[in-house]
């Protein structure tokens, strides 16, 4: 009797087990198909948004084939020292090399909110201040 408990109790486990994993099988392609997403992002113009220019990256290309490119270090503080002194209350949105014939230029908020950007030379003196956005 106790060989027929065996028999007994290992076919119920064997079938259990075959009868959850093909409860499982079956719920799976369910249950992955809930759970996928596909994401899709455009820009306002209708672009991919990976092509998108990000103005806190700098980038501009000028006609002179020169690509613009955020300023660090000693020269970055000294470009925006020279910005803010000439438009005092003024926050600096960046800071960058000029594709457009000045040496640094610092990409400003006034302080009336209007914005600007501030042309430097070499010497981190102010040139020229443009004001709008891009494009200006």
């Amino acid at each position: 009797m106790n060989h027929v408990k065996k028999i007994v109790a290992g076919a119920t486990l064997i079938g259990a087990l075959l009868g959850g994993g093909a409860l499982a099988i079956t719920a799976l392609p369910a249950n992955a198909a809930t759970n996928t997403t596909t994401t899709a992002s455009t820009s306002a113009s209708g672009t991919d948004a990976s092509h998108t220019r990000d103005e806190t990256k700098g980038g501009h290309v000028g006609a002179n084939g020169v690509t613009e490119a955020l300023l660090t270090g000693d020269t970055a503080a000294k470009v925006k020292a020279a910005a803010l002194a000439a438009n005092p209350g003024a926050t600096i949105e960046r800071v960058e090399n000029d594709a457009e014939g000045a040496t640094y230029e610092a990409h400003i908020v006034k302080a009336d909110g209007t914005s600007a950007t501030v042309k430097l030379d070499g010497s981190f003196t102010v040139t020229a201040t443009e004001t709008g956005g891009p494009g200006h």
